[in-house]
């Protein structure tokens, strides 16, 4: 792969992410209008958080020390807009039964995803002297996800407890949320575990070309004489 063509590919993956913003933007600011005339100020908290939560990355994207290629950012802002969205200020979670599961199983494959291509693109750098075998790069990614995973349950405790929120939902006749809770972390840890024996193949085996741009690409953009260069010329 060329630095042109992975220019092309980065360009325009940059602008679909920048799209997606704009758009899913809009939408919250319009029902944060009419959250706000309604009095909904939990809601209107939530959204404004939302909103903010998406845009914070893209603000502050300078200033990162690993910049994460748009395609995976992409995905990170519409599972976010899902899950808080859609899912609390739209109760999803209550018209569609299955919102809840399937949006865990995205988050195991996303940051599955996620960490599989942060430790693949250390691994492959010629700037890290420490070489990982394919199995312990699986291995993180799959830690990577139950991590987070967890901390995102953690998150739904605190909120229900401190504001009353249901974020914890009743399930299979369980209202103390434990069951939902248990539930989201098996379904979590399988979309985790996809994507670290998918990770785990494609080190040992034939490679697929877009996770090879998205590492090349974050090599090459978050590699120290490239950090430095800036600072060079000053």
């Amino acid at each position: 792969m060329t630095r042109q063509g992975l220019g092309t590919g980065s360009g325009l993956a940059r602008r679909a992410h920048l799209l997606v913003l704009v758009v899913l933007q809009s939408l919250m600011a319009v029902e944060l209008v009419l959250l706000t005339i309604e009095g909904e100020w939990m809601h209107v908290f939530l959204v404004v958080a939302v909103m903010a939560g998406i845009l914070a990355p893209e603000l502050v994207r300078r200033k990162l020390s690993v910049e994460i290629p748009s395609e995976v950012q992409i995905l990170a802002t519409l599972f976010v807009f899902a899950t808080l969205f859609l899912g609390e200020v739209r109760d999803y979670y209550e018209r569609i039964w299955w919102w809840d599961l399937a949006l865990h199983t995205t988050a195991g494959l996303l940051l599955g995803l996620l960490g599989f291509i942060i430790v693949y693109a250390l691994n492959e750098s010629r700037e890290v002297q420490v070489k990982m075998r394919p199995s312990f790069v699986a291995m993180f990614a799959f830690v990577f996800a139950i991590a987070l995973g967890t901390m995102w349950e953690i998150f739904e405790f605190s909120m229900d407890q401190m504001f009353g929120l249901n974020m914890q939902k009743p399930m299979l006749g369980d209202p103390s949320g434990l069951t939902d809770t248990m539930f989201d972390m098996i379904v979590n840890a399988g979309g985790a575990a996809v994507v670290s024996l998918a990770g785990w193949l494609y080190i040992r085996g034939a490679r697929r070309r877009h996770v090879d741009t998205w590492v090349a690409r974050m090599i090459r953009r978050n590699s120290p004489s490239r950090r430095q260069a800036p600072r060079e010329q000053t």
